[in-house]
């Protein structure tokens, strides 16, 4: 049974690849996703804000606290605050893609061609086999037209490509008048994959100390619908090869992706809730499901049932919409 599927140049073993999250954090844990299957491995995002604080850090720990006793404890940084910042993170790029074999994909999360473009470089020099640009923007400003944000995207993502040749793949939010356009926008720009969906996480309140707060709700695979339309519809028409992310759980929900055109599929929540050798049972359960329905390789299934592959497009469509309404009883 043939699983391999090819991903911005590289040649993976199969289409699973753990998204970027907490879990790349540790060198145990991504020798542990490789041992049970994973393909690739994104690392935890770096943040823009990271690399910003960092320019005026040093200034800060070296000052903070000279007015206290020699032994105070604040000349030390807070732990929570000081932690894995940018130089850590290329360490860390180096560690793992020495504990390897499998691709390591770097993740870096801005919104702005500041310095963060020197660290896409430095980024390469450390090892990372690819670069994923995780562009999540929220726009407030009633100002900003929507023009202008979209120019953004493709002025990040080709300063990038300007400072790097690995290959790179823009991350990105559902939220634009026209996603098909958008999608062909940043192909054209240069990007060498397209990944479907970042997930805003929606803050909350609480109503005891009435604050916003933080609050993470990790995705089921009713949340996979939205990404496999889209992976659907851009099959095909566009050059970028396609990531499917946010609601990847079992076998069927990769099968379902491979179908609609991805040639990735990224898991996370389903590995903070069933730990990473759920990688091994999805990888087995889906050898089983091609045994049965006499697949022999992921090539024979991917984009035959895209947009412009079925019967009847408008499934993806608007008519999708009327049916499933006057289906409810």
């Amino acid at each position: 049974m043939d699983l391999s599927t090819r991903y911005m140049g590289l040649k993976l073993k199969n289409p699973i690849v753990p998204s970027a999250s907490p879990l790349g954090r540790d060198i145990p844990t991504i020798k542990l996703m490789e041992e049970v299957g994973a393909a690739a491995v994104v690392l935890e995002s770096l943040f823009e804000e990271q690399i910003i604080h960092e320019k005026n850090e040093l200034d800060h720990f070296l000052t903070r606290g000279t007015e206290s006793f020699a032994e105070a404890l604040s000349y030390f940084p807070d732990k929570d605050v000081y932690n894995f910042g940018p130089e850590e993170y290329l360490e860390h790029i180096r560690k793992a893609k020495a504990a390897v074999s499998i691709p390591i994909i770097a993740s870096l999360n801005g919104v702005s061609t500041g310095g963060w473009i020197d660290y896409a470089r430095k980024i390469q020099q450390a090892g990372a086999d690819a670069l994923e640009l995780n562009t999540y923007y929220l726009a407030t400003d009633p100002d900003k037209e929507g023009k202008v944000i979209e120019d953004n995207y493709i002025a990040v993502l080709k300063a990038v490509k300007g400072a790097v040749t690995i290959p790179v793949a823009m991350k990105l939010s559902p939220y634009f008048t026209s996603m098909s356009a958008m999608a062909r926008r940043i192909d054209q720009a240069g990007a060498d994959a397209l990944v479907l969906f970042n997930r805003f996480y929606q803050p909350d309140i609480d109503l005891e100390s009435l604050e916003v707060v933080p609050n993470l709700v990790l995705s089921s695979s009713e949340s996979m619908r939205l990404p496999l339309r889209w992976v659907a519809i851009l099959h095909g028409k566009v050059k970028a090869n396609l990531a499917a992310t946010t609601g990847i759980h079992t076998a069927e929900d990769v099968l379902k992706m491979i179908m609609v055109g991805a040639d990735v599929t990224m898991v996370c929540a389903a590995l903070f809730q069933k730990g990473i050798k759920h990688i091994a049972k999805v990888l087995a359960d889906m050898k089983k499901w091609m045994e049965e329905h006499e697949y022999e390789s992921i090539s024979q299934m991917k984009g035959s049932m895209s947009h412009k592959s079925v019967a009847e497009p408008a499934a993806f469509e608007r008519a999708n919409y009327m049916k499933v309404l006057k289906s409810y009883v």
